[in-house]
C-alpha cells in the first residue's frame, strides 16, 4: 500500500533513515474516496499527501531544532503493517506500526527553502501562513536525493 507519512527533514537525514513506527500516516483509503467520490486517484493521491504535509506541520511544531521545511515520504509498506486510527475526522489517516526503511521509499516532496518563513510561522499556529502553504506544491526528490535536499 502507497502511504504517505509526514516527517521532518533531520529525522529523515539520519545516519540511519529508518522511520520508526507506528506513526501516523495518510493514504488513498475507503473513506477518503467516499468523501471525494467525484475524484479520480490522482486526486485522492494529491489529498493524502496533503493531509500528510499538515502533519508534518504538527512534527515541526514540537521539534524546533529542525529544518523548517514540511517533509512528506511517500513509501510502499505492506498492507498489514497500515491500520485504522482509533480516533480521527481525517479521511485519509493510517497508522503505519512498521518501521519504513529507506528501500521503501518510492519519493520524497518537501518545501522549497523560500517556504522556510510561512512553514516557521504554520508551526507555530500563524493562520496567515498555513494558508499561503496551502498554494505551495512540494518538490519532488527521489530517494537517491535524501542528503542533497536543501535543509531551508
Amino acid at each position: 500500500m502507497r502511504v504517505y507519512l509526514p516527517v521532518t527533514l533531520d529525522e529523515l537525514q539520519d545516519t540511519a533513515p529508518v522511520l520508526l513506527a507506528p506513526r501516523p500516516a495518510h493514504a488513498v483509503t475507503a473513506a477518503l474516496r467516499s468523501a471525494w467520490a467525484e475524484e479520480e486517484e490522482e486526486g485522492w493521491e494529491y489529498a493524502a499527501q496533503a493531509s500528510a504535509a499538515d502533519g508534518s506541520l504538527v512534527l515541526l511544531a514540537g521539534r524546533p531544532a529542525a529544518p523548517r521545511l514540511r517533509v512528506v515520504v511517500a513509501a510502499d509498506v505492506p498492507d498489514a503493517c497500515v491500520t485504522a486510527p482509533s480516533t480521527t475526522t481525517v479521511p485519509s489517516a493510517v497508522e503505519v506500526v512498521c518501521g519504513v526503511a529507506l528501500e521503501q521509499v518510492a519519493s520524497i516532496h518537501v518545501d522549497e527553502p523560500e517556504a522556510v518563513p510561512d512553514v516557521a510561522a504554520a508551526a507555530d499556529g500563524d493562520e496567515e501562513a498555513l494558508e499561503r502553504l496551502e498554494e505551495r506544491d512540494l518538490l519532488w526528490y527521489d530517494v537517491t536525493e535524501v542528503l542533497d535536499i536543501p535543509r531551508g
